[in-house]
């Protein structure tokens, strides 16, 4: 058996032993198929290489200390990999299909879910896109659902620390009524040039601004994002808004604890307003930010200036968390525990 640093592992791809696959063909999925290969056969024509036909999701199976295996609101997954799938004209994975795939991968591969103490986790990434070869320009006729898995460390290394973004304006990410709203790797690939250049000069990620008119916050990066004042949670509401689960835990956890939510546009303007800051996604769950700088008005919004998260953004952080790995009890029902 291989031997992993738990406590040092990079949030990366790892080799692991098994992954699942799945066709659609004929009009029907087939039977789910277990492979120990890293590797897809592909045509050269398949509709996923050329005209984007291609969606993914990621959520993470957590080890708790009792030695319960949890998975955490695998179905919204499931739900939200449908309404990709249906964005783009690809036959959609049914519900019970998907997680009948989540469930035997991580069983296959339990022996590289990390432990607890660890912070980290093993990561599933479904996939599904079009494999058939078609040269015009339509859906293709057959689909493949894969699963693969790989264990990583946590996001931040050392504990949460505060990051910081820059506002792009020259880059859109996606337009009203078009793709925004689905997780597909189009959607990502547009973003590309914004993130690299924020990188280069300095900076955690960027900050999208809504594409028709410019004034709102849309997506943070890859993440959602949320601002917090006077005891309410605040997050964008767009029509090129991927909808985050971790988004729609946090929001349900920051009511449970006494805060008022908002789901609204959040014009550029207000950022000075808030008194705390964050992205939100699977990845880091949280990722507090320490500064945004808006290079067209030559401002610096600040929230973290002691270098260390918000109170509030932290105490929601450590909730969704706790769930997670069941160190604290479930009591929104979000939890499955893998047999």
């Amino acid at each position: 058996m291989e031997k992993f640093d738990w406590y040092n592992l990079p949030f990366g791809y790892i080799k692991t032993d098994y992954n699942i696959r799945c066709l659609y063909k004929n009009g029907r999925w087939g039977n789910l198929e277990t492979s120990s290969s890293e590797f897809i056969d592909i045509h050269i024509a398949a509709t996923g290489l050329h005209y984007g036909q291609e969606a993914f999701e990621g959520l993470k199976a957590y080890m708790g200390r009792d030695g319960k295996i949890r998975l955490f609101r695998w179905e919204e997954n499931a739900k939200r990999m449908i309404r990709s799938a249906e964005g783009i004209k690809m036959a959609p994975v049914p519900i019970d299909l998907f997680g009948e795939a989540l469930f035997r991968v991580i069983r296959l591969n339990k022996k590289f879910i990390p432990p607890r103490d660890s912070g980290a986790a093993l990561y599933i990434r479904p996939l599904l896109y079009g494999s058939s070869a078609e040269v015009g320009v339509k859906p293709a006729a057959e689909y493949t659902f894969l699963v693969f898995v790989t264990p990583v460390g946590p996001y931040f290394k050392g504990g949460v620390k505060p990051v910081n973004m820059l506002i792009c304006r020259d880059v859109d990410r996606a337009a009203p009524q078009g793709t925004g709203t689905f997780k597909i790797g189009g959607n990502y690939a547009a973003s590309l040039r914004a993130l690299v250049a924020a990188k280069n000069g300095g900076y955690a990620s960027s900050i999208f601004l809504d594409a028709k008119e410019k004034k709102y916050i849309d997506e943070c990066g890859p993440a959602n994002f949320f601002g917090i004042k006077e005891n309410s949670y605040i997050t964008p509401k767009s029509e090129s808004i991927l909808k985050s689960i971790t988004n729609m835990s946090l929001m349900e956890i920051a009511r449970s604890v006494g805060m008022k939510t908002e789901r609204r546009q959040v014009p550029v303007e207000e950022l000075s307003t808030f008194e705390e800051a964050g992205a939100c996604g699977t990845a880091a769950v949280i990722s507090p930010i320490g500064k945004i700088f808006d290079p067209e008005n030559n401002k610096i919004y600040e929230y973290c200036r002691d270098d260390k998260p918000g109170t509030l953004t932290m105490k929601l952080y450590n909730k969704l968390v706790a769930i997670q790995y069941g160190d604290e009890p479930d009591e929104f029902g979000w939890i499955t525990i893998v047999e």
